[in-house]
């Protein structure tokens, strides 16, 4: 297959960012694939693995002849790096990222570009709660909803080269306002994240009669809590540049809570019982 890009340099070399380099390298994508990371045994890991032909954490040695730079760091951390890297970049670099926040990412990336360079936000709604060029996987994303938000600064050949690019690891992809991907996120991922990392954080120290209440947990807890093993700095950059969606998020939820606490304390059998199921068709519906 024709290359879409000469040098993918990857800014992150984790469970996102290393899965579809694989992609892009077994596909022939990109000619030469480039690392930026902060921990020299991660990159080791990357280089071992074949996710990178070279490592570096050095933001101007990566730049170098990069005409494709993906940014799948921590959100907090794409200015800076993108900052320190546009001096040292091609004129004509495509920049996209892989984080769950793309209205932020727009408001602040865009400004630092080049007058020639396109920024091509992007979505993959998948993951695991775990992290590092170790867990890179080439079929990570494979039926999994890939999504695009274009903005004023996403040309049609930058969009079409990103999107053939995810399209090779069979996601499905589809493009959305960066503002709709906010506000829908905010209810389908950021939210039950806090929700899952709520309820681990109230269970972390509760004892009873000395007895730590999380070890009698069956499946249920453990389901309800994987996620809680996430990245804490991912998901605290999200909750800071997603701020208002999410707000709105945890009332809706907070609402439902609400509603379950006043079943309960009025032992009203009807009100429980719609709750649940409630609760229980959407989650049939979801499948």
């Amino acid at each position: 297959m024709t290359p879409l890009f000469r040098q993918l340099t990857l800014c992150g070399v984790g469970l996102i960012g290393g899965s579809i380099a694989l992609i892009a390298r077994r596909a022939g994508l990109v000619e030469r694939i480039v690392g930026l990371g902060r921990t020299q045994s991660n990159l080791d890991v990357a280089l071992e693995r074949g996710i990178v032909d070279h490592a570096t954490r050095d933001p101007q040695e990566a730049a170098a002849g990069a005409d494709l730079v993906m940014l799948a760091t921590p959100i907090l951390t794409f200015p800076q790096t993108l900052g320190a890297m546009v001096p040292y970049l091609p004129e004509d670099a495509v920049v996209t990222d892989v984080g769950s926040v793309k209205g932020w990412v727009v408001r602040e990336l865009e400004p630092r570009l080049g007058p020639r360079m396109a920024l091509v936000g992007v979505h993959p709604v998948a993951g695991k709660e775990i992290t590092g060029a170790a867990a890179a996987d080439a079929e990570l994303f494979r039926d999994r909803r890939v999504i695009i938000t274009p903005s004023a600064r996403s040309t049609t050949d930058a969009l079409q080269r990103v999107e053939a690019l995810w399209r090779a690891s069979g996601a499905r992809i589809e493009r959305m306002a960066p503002e709709t991907h906010d506000a829908l996120l905010a209810h389908a991922s950021h939210l039950p994240q806090i929700t899952a990392s709520a309820l681990a954080a109230a269970l972390a120290e509760t004892t009873i009669a000395g007895h730590w209440a999380a070890a009698y947990g069956a499946g249920g807890l453990r389901d309800t809590t994987r996620i809680a093993a996430s990245s804490a700095e991912m998901w605290r950059d999200i909750c800071l540049t997603n701020r208002d969606q999410i707000l709105a998020g945890l009332r809706l939820y907070g609402e439902s809570l609400r509603r379950f606490a006043a079943a309960v304390d009025a032992g009203d059998a009807a009100a429980l019982l719609e709750l649940f199921e409630l609760g229980r068709r959407m989650r049939e519906r979801l499948g």
